[in-house]
């Protein structure tokens, strides 16, 4: 590839577009400096840095490189050991700063895949040392700052003192004697300070002249009453230049320490700009990313030329290098066949630059060794033998240097010279490039050619679409269809004669009104092909979106359904264990009640009834408005209470003092605040006639046992009189508390209930019973 070439493809404009995206002077250097590689693995890898650059734009909107400057010059300096200048130095600051911002943001896109970014920035040096020395010395604007050094810190205090005592003194002369001035005011000349005096007073001041206006009349003189004291302001001056000097040298020092580490973050930002750019320039033409191979094959949808505006441009299908290594684009001038041309040269030498292409997802494009073009103005229907004599020497240099590996482009083949002429070079020439493999395009207006694809298994066919209703054309390319000349349509269409038109027509060739025949017939079939694909294509869309319709409403459904179910499992076994515990409740209640001597009947067809009404009640659980607890300011023993700290229920043991009481929580005992504590409900006491005497006293026994704490002996011997009491007692069910701790009294329990004849099954306890360390035991 020659740049000869380049500028007939008009691939400058890209450059210059590209160097337009570049944010820094280093990145707009290396897009100027872009050209087509011939390296497969190279191309690729450009591609995938561009990829990133739009993966990044299209989610952050920007990268952010404000502050990067070229600072080789300086570095240069610096290398051999140079004084920087404050103003360089401030630049070698400021791109520091923006390697840090750049780096900061790269690694928040953490989430996102970004390879080649990633290990740029990981390569990249943060030299804070360096920022922060040179921050502290020189501001935003360039300037030595006074907290540069505490030397310059009282030198400038000296300076400012000197210059307010002279001001002073030439302030008073302005005041005393301004009649002797030409202007009441304090200049400058010769970095002194002056008054500007009447020439007849010059005597007065004494003192020095150090320049007189134009005309004489006026002299800028320094008073002998100021000139001590602007020599040592001019004294101080020298010696603020010296620190300053001072300074800067120590501060370049600094910078020739870091030389390597700033160079290689220049040349990493340097990169890393001219792949924003191209990501930039990617959005703008909205490109994709072409895959790339070395078989030359070139698959492109809806292309479009890159340099015409959106509103104008016609895209287009072009597919070259499987089935056929050559298209001849055949049909009149002014159809557009010079811009698909161009384009396909100009889209291939673009993607080998490592740019996108403009097309749609899926294009394929390929690496060639050579692109040669052969492109002029054709337009013009004239054409002089010296403009065919330039064509067919560049044309004889491509056929000189192509090979199997090479895209050629002929823009109007052997046009300039007789027709017959012409159209036998432009088939001889063609046949030589085919025979190379090369993949090549050519334009031509010669008839004879429309015929070639036919013949040879490695061409074909291709035309412009022209309508004749308007009579432009549509810029469409239809390959397979070679190209009508219209002629007649278009003079009938114009208004030309019936009879005129019929005479032309049998002065044709019968060959040639074949041929138009052919490729008229082939057209009306194509336009037949291409209604019916745009009917299918609608009903495949509209069955694709109700399709993808019917698959969310059954997305919704099923995730509603599994929502729902969970939802109403998770009530229906709420209700079930809380309708359990108040129905074991009131079963409980009826037992107690059934062995007593003197129960009333209609006792037990009272908590019969509860029964009844509690399952009624959970039945209508979704129609009950929910009770509200009740709270009482004094509880008592055995009153049912809701715990707001713990949110548990548990029951009142003893009151300890008006503000606190002793609360049954499972296994727990604990001190609770009454604020803490909701009354839940108070049992009613049984009337009840004494239970029958044990060895001539009442007896009493409650429904569970607490062993903690107790001797393994001491333990066993409690449970084993406790459970004669319980059985005594027709208990169906109590409960053993024995603890968790390190296991053996629980085993002692459990192992004690296996073989005790009266434990009809054993469990430990349910979490609200107070888990493993309770066993819970059935009696016979």
């Amino acid at each position: 590839m020659n740049e000869k070439i380049l500028n007939q493809l008009e691939f400058y404009k890209i450059k210059e577009w590209l160097e337009g995206h570049a944010a820094t002077s280093l990145g707009k250097e290396l897009a100027l400096k872009t050209f087509p590689s011939t390296e497969l693995e190279e191309v690729k890898a450009w591609q995938e840095e561009t990829d990133e650059a739009v993966t990044i734009l299209r989610l952050k909107g920007h990268v952010p490189l404000g502050g990067i400057s070229d600072i080789r010059p300086a570095i240069k300096r610096a290398t051999i050991g140079g004084i920087l200048t404050a103003s360089e130095l401030m630049s070698i600051a400021s791109t520091l700063y923006g390697v840090k911002q750049l780096k900061t943001f790269i690694e928040s896109l953490e989430e996102e895949t970004l390879p080649i970014f990633k290990s740029y920035i990981e390569e990249l040096v943060v030299l804070n040392q360096l920022e922060r020395s040179i921050k502290n010395c020189i501001d935003d604007h360039g300037h030595i700052m006074d907290g540069a050094s505490s030397k310059l810190r009282t030198i400038r205090n000296q300076i400012r003192t000197y210059e307010s005592r002279v001001r002073d003194q030439l302030d008073s002369f302005t005041k005393s004697k301004s009649n002797m001035l030409s202007d009441s005011i304090v200049t400058i000349r010769n970095d002194r300070y002056v008054l500007p005096v009447k020439h007849e007073y010059r005597s007065t001041f004494g003192g020095i002249v150090h320049d007189q206006s134009s005309s004489g009349q006026t002299l800028f003189i320094e008073p002998q009453a100021v000139v001590d004291l602007n020599n040592k302001l001019q004294e101080a001056r020298l010696e603020e230049e010296q620190e300053i000097e001072k300074i800067l040298r120590e501060l370049s020092s600094y910078v020739q320490a870091d030389v390597e580490e700033l160079r290689y973050d220049v040349d990493l930002l340097q990169k890393i700009d001219f792949i924003v750019a191209k990501g930039k320039l990617s959005r703008q033409l909205r490109a994709v990313k072409p895959k790339m191979n070395q078989d030359g094959f070139i698959h492109m949808r809806q292309a479009r030329h890159p340099l015409i505006s959106d509103d104008e441009v016609v895209s287009n299908d072009v597919e070259i290098g499987k089935d056929y290594t050559a298209i001849v684009i055949t049909g009149p001038n002014t159809g557009g066949k010079t811009v698909t041309l161009k384009m396909v040269g100009l889209c291939t030498l673009m993607a080998q630059s490592g740019l996108q292409v403009p097309a749609l997802d899926g294009c394929e494009l390929a690496v060639f060794d050579h692109v040669f073009a052969d492109i002029g103005d054709e337009q013009s229907i004239e054409q002089s033998l010296s403009t065919f004599s330039s064509h067919m020497s560049n044309i004889v240099q491509i056929l000189e240097d192509v090979n199997h590996n090479s895209l050629v482009l002929f823009d109007e083949l052997g046009a300039g010279t007789d027709p017959q002429e012409g159209a036998g070079l432009a088939m001889a020439i063609l046949d030589f490039v085919v025979e190379r493999k090369s993949r090549v395009i050519a334009t031509t207006h010669y008839p004879e050619l429309k015929a070639y694809g036919y013949n040879r298994d490695e061409v074909i066919n291709a035309s412009v679409e022209f309508d004749v209703q308007t009579l432009q054309p549509t810029y469409r390319l239809l390959l397979g269809v070679p190209g009508r000349s219209n002629a007649f349509d278009i003079s009938k269409r114009l208004g030309l004669n019936d009879t005129i038109i019929d005479k032309a027509k049998s002065m044709v060739s019968e060959d040639s009104r074949s041929v138009e025949n052919m490729i008229a017939s082939l057209d009306q079939s194509r336009r037949q092909a291409e209604d019916r694909y745009e009917e299918a294509d609608q009903l495949l869309q509209e069955a694709s979106e109700l399709y993808s319709d019917l698959k969310h409403e059954y997305e919704q459904y099923l995730k509603h359904k599994d929502k729902h179910m969970d939802k109403a499992k998770e009530k229906a076994n709420t209700i079930v264990d809380k309708a359990e515990k108040e129905a074991e409740q009131v079963l409980q209640e009826i037992r107690e009640m059934k062995d007593q001597a003197h129960i009333k009947e209609h006792k037990l067809i009272d908590a019969k009834k509860r029964l009844s009404d509690q399952k009624e009640q959970f039945k209508d659980q979704d129609h009950q408005p929910k009770k509200e607890v009740k709270k009482v300011q004094n509880f008592k023993p055995g009153d049912e209470v809701h715990v707001l700290s713990f949110n548990q229920n548990g029951h009142i043991v003893d009151q300890i003092s008006d503000k606190e009481y002793e609360v049954q929580l499972g296994i727990l005992k604990m001190k609770v605040p009454a604020k803490q504590l909701e009354f839940i409900k108070r049992p009613n006491p049984l009337k009840t006639k004494p239970m029958a005497s044990v060895k001539g006293s009442a007896y009493h026994v409650k429904p569970e046992l607490d062993l903690r704490g107790e001797r393994y002996e001491d333990a066993l011997q409690r449970l084993e009189k406790y459970l004669d009491e319980a059985l005594l007692a027709n208990y169906h069910q109590v409960s053993i508390i024995h603890g968790k701790g390190t296991g053996a009294l629980m085993k002692a329990v459990q192992q004690f209930a296996d073989e005790h004849r009266a434990v009809k099954n054993k469990r430990f306890g349910h979490p609200n019973e107070g888990g493993s360390g309770v066993t819970i035991l059935e009696l016979k």
